[in-house]
């Protein structure tokens, strides 16, 4: 377990981060566009979209790295330009490159990160460090990616932070690193911390968060809980069946999509209620039935797809 509590956990209730129409334009649709989102204290809030979605412009912005063209952000009841410093000192931030500190060791470059932060518990790093499984004696330019991202991530924990604001914190960490990465996230928020995690991988953290906004060419498309998130439960289902079906009928079943019958083979989606389909599917004789809930980046695939 982490040990402590966050400064300032027990603080007021409200939200963590609150944007306003933020906006940084850099042309020809790219950048960030009047995002409003909201990160309620204490809760883990999954931040998805490909590649060049605005993520890490949002999380930039945060962090008054750089500035927006118009729009407001707040952290921790703090304005995110006029309070950058103040900030600073309560958010353990991971960002999406990490510098390079030629000829340091791993620990050298931690131990100057907690010296320029100050009140670091030098167990807290060695906690951090065994847990992650990071050797630091090594030489920080020699590490692998996956190595360098556990240096910044106890850097970005060692405070223990009201606030995490996590880029693509996985990105090259193996699966074992990856589940130990989301124990600590939760320990932090069962602590009373917030945490912001990007990513561009909707399924890795379908199980981490309690809320996800989803964005795309720097608009955000929706935000909610997963259960928000499908306001329409979606199934796959697959049956092997005797007798004399259609596929004109099958589609015009309400709910289905995708269908198709091949032989004695059907398969197709359904949005809400199987009962009409199990109706219809009785009229034969079923040999085989699979049923299975898409998953959230399936539901929401076709939205990140590039419009034809």
């Amino acid at each position: 377990m982490l040990e402590g509590t966050p400064t300032g956990a027990a603080g007021p209730e409200g939200a963590a981060i609150i944007c306003s129409g933020l906006t940084k334009d850099y042309g020809q649709d790219r950048g960030l566009f009047d995002l409003d989102l909201e990160v309620r204290r204490g809760e883990i809030f999954g931040f998805i979209g490909p590649n060049g979605a605005g993520k890490t412009t949002t999380i930039r912005l945060l962090m008054d790295l750089i500035r927006p063209d118009r729009g407001t952000a707040r952290l921790l009841g703090l304005d995110a330009r006029r309070d950058s410093i103040a900030i600073k000192r309560r958010v353990g931030y991971l960002p999406g490159e990490l510098p390079q500190f030629p000829g340091a060791k791993a620990g050298q470059v931690i131990a100057l990160m907690a010296g320029l932060r100050g009140g670091v518990d030098p167990e807290q790093i060695s906690n951090l460090a065994g847990r992650l499984e990071l050797d630091l004696n090594q030489k920080y330019e020699s590490l692998s990616h996956g190595n360098k991202q556990k240096v910044g991530l106890v850097q970005a924990f060692m405070h223990m932070p009201e606030l995490l604001i996590l880029d693509e914190p996985t990105l090259g960490l193996d699966p074992l690193m990856q589940r130990e990465f989301w124990r600590l996230v939760e320990e932090s928020a069962g602590a009373g911390s917030t945490a912001l995690v990007s990513s561009h991988i909707l399924a890795e953290v379908e199980l981490g968060c309690d809320r996800i906004g989803l964005i795309r060419n720097g608009r955000l498309l929706r935000a909610g809980s997963l259960e928000e998130l499908r306001t329409v439960r979606v199934h796959r289902i697959e049956a092997i069946v005797r007798g004399s079906l259609s596929a004109a009928e099958l589609a015009s079943i309400p709910g289905v999509s995708e269908a198709r019958v091949e032989g004695d083979r059907v398969s197709c989606e359904v949005h809400g209620s199987v009962g009409p389909l199990l109706q219809w599917l009785s009229r034969g004789e079923v040999i085989e039935l699979d049923s299975r809930e898409l998953s959230l980046e399936e539901v929401f695939l076709s939205e990140f797809e590039p419009a034809s």
